[in-house]
């Protein structure tokens, strides 16, 4: 059984059906500008969408990031600028506000003096929330609990067979599986094998009401993000340890405790728990490539394209990830250099 796309294209009399593999935030964001400029997308995701790195992350918008490698920089900017626009998209879509929850960060430089950078912070479950009604009020198909068994490619475009049997032709395919790529390639021609997942543990603590907290408090070690307005306000965000543990994402008291301590150096009222107690804990899983930049660009296939490994970066990069794909799609020059996001940039599992 083939599944059929409904949206045409009323200046050539049919759109570009395009397929996206995932729905996190990047899969989903991309989905949005490749609709809106006019392409008929399906969006398959093995889970449900935003389930995993995109609601699990701080939400800093870090551009200015000393740690950031310097080949981020162009596309970080395109992204800062793109920023309320995509905002304001969503919330044209879907009538919910996501408002920036910080206006500056203040960076701790090892040896020296503090910096305070003009960047903003988001909170991602607003975004999430946010995103995923604004895509259901378009035309965008999102099949859910949707698992892929083959990708076939032929001349015209490529079938995307699914477990249940049915089918999708689609002129491009757009890999955005984030930490499940390289289990989700496989069986996928052409797509690259090097992500892995990093996981991160974090926790969100109480603010005391004495000790009001504006802005984002940031060293190489640890973060300290405040949720200002929405559902979480009064709370602060501190994260996240890196570790190389697999799909685990178990939290454990004693990493939680160090992260404490690591922000309580910061910011010393941070330390005891019954002064800022916790509200909550979990672990997310950032897709990692081996030098910890993403794979923006073309497959080894024709139409085929990968939109993944934007480590810690998927919520700061997510608007131009979306400008830069759907270029790419229309077979446009992306609105940035992408060259150093090559995705034939590492071997592929032979």
């Amino acid at each position: 059984m083939r599944l059929q796309n409904s949206c045409t294209d009323s200046s050539s009399g049919r759109a570009r059906d395009v397929v996206i593999l995932g729905a996190g935030l990047i899969g989903l964001a991309t989905a949005l500008e490749l609709a809106d400029r006019g392409a008929c997308v399906t969006v398959i995701e093995r889970g449900r969408s935003l389930a995993a790195a995109s609601t699990a992350a701080a939400g800093m918008l870090a551009a200015e990031d000393p740690c950031n490698q310097e080949s981020l920089r162009d596309l970080s900017q395109l992204s800062i600028e793109r920023y309320p626009g995509f905002l304001r998209r969503i919330e044209e879509l879907s009538g919910v506000q996501v408002p920036f929850q910080t206006e500056t960060t203040l960076q701790y430089m090892a040896g020296g003096p503090a910096l305070r950078l003009h960047e903003r912070s988001i909170d991602p479950r607003q975004l999430a929330a946010a995103l995923l009604a604004a895509i259901r009020s378009t035309s965008i198909r999102l099949l859910e609990t949707t698992r892929v068994s083959a990708i076939r490619s032929g001349t015209h475009g490529s079938k995307v067979l699914l477990e249940d049997g049915s089918s999708i032709s689609a002129d491009t395919i757009v890999y955005a599986t984030g930490a499940w790529t390289a289990e989700t390639s496989e069986h996928l021609d052409g797509v690259p094998l090097s992500v892995t997942p990093r996981k991160g543990q974090m926790m969100r603590v109480r603010i005391p009401p004495s000790h009001p907290l504006h802005e984002v408090h940031r060293s190489e070690r640890v973060y300290i993000v405040p949720r200002i307005h929405g559902p979480q306000a009064g709370t602060a965000v501190i994260g996240a340890t890196i570790e190389e543990a697999g799909f685990d994402t178990t939290v454990h008291a004693s990493d939680l405790d160090g992260l404490r301590a690591l922000a309580a150096a910061l910011i010393p009222w941070l330390g005891p728990a019954d002064e800022a107690p916790a509200v909550e804990s979990w672990a997310g899983l950032r897709p990692a490539t081996p030098d910890l930049l993403p794979m923006l660009g073309a497959g080894r296939r024709s139409g085929q394209f990968v939109a993944t490994g934007h480590y810690r970066n998927g919520i700061l990069l997510a608007p131009a990830t979306a400008v830069v794909m759907a270029d790419l799609v229309e077979g446009k020059p992306p609105a940035a250099d992408l060259s150093a996001f090559s995705p034939l940039r590492f071997p592929t599992a032979s």
